[in-house]
């Protein structure tokens, strides 16, 4: 028996990714992709889509950085995506997916954290 569409697979620890998300002045973290399916296992990455503050500064050095860094924090690789490219991207079904099923666990906006 599985655990659902949208259920979080893995322990995430919240402290240090709050505090990841002031450092990089990320605003909105949430988890999609196989971190929240049955399919989700050892070997898994974990996709992370990011809303970043306007006054974040983003380079491709901040980014293998950033990736680093949550590798470190979570144990596993990470795949960083920018909210913005997603919401903008021309590919609809890939578009549609992501951010439907995407669950937030940060938001600098409210008191929501997972």
């Amino acid at each position: 028996m599985g655990l659902g569409e949208n259920q979080i697979r893995i322990k995430l620890p919240m402290e240090a990714l709050e505090a990841f998300c002031r450092r990089w002045f990320i605003v909105e973290m949430a988890l999609f992709g196989s971190a929240l399916r049955d399919d989700f296992g050892p070997e898994s990455d974990i996709d992370l889509l990011v809303t970043y503050a306007p006054e974040a500064e983003r380079s491709l050095k901040n980014l293998i950085e950033m990736s680093e860094e949550l590798e470190a924090i979570l144990g596993r690789k990470v795949d960083l995506v920018n909210r913005a490219v997603i919401t903008q991207s021309r590919n609809y079904i890939r578009r549609r997916a992501i951010l439907e099923s995407a669950r937030t666990i940060y938001d600098a906006r409210s008191s929501v954290s997972a």
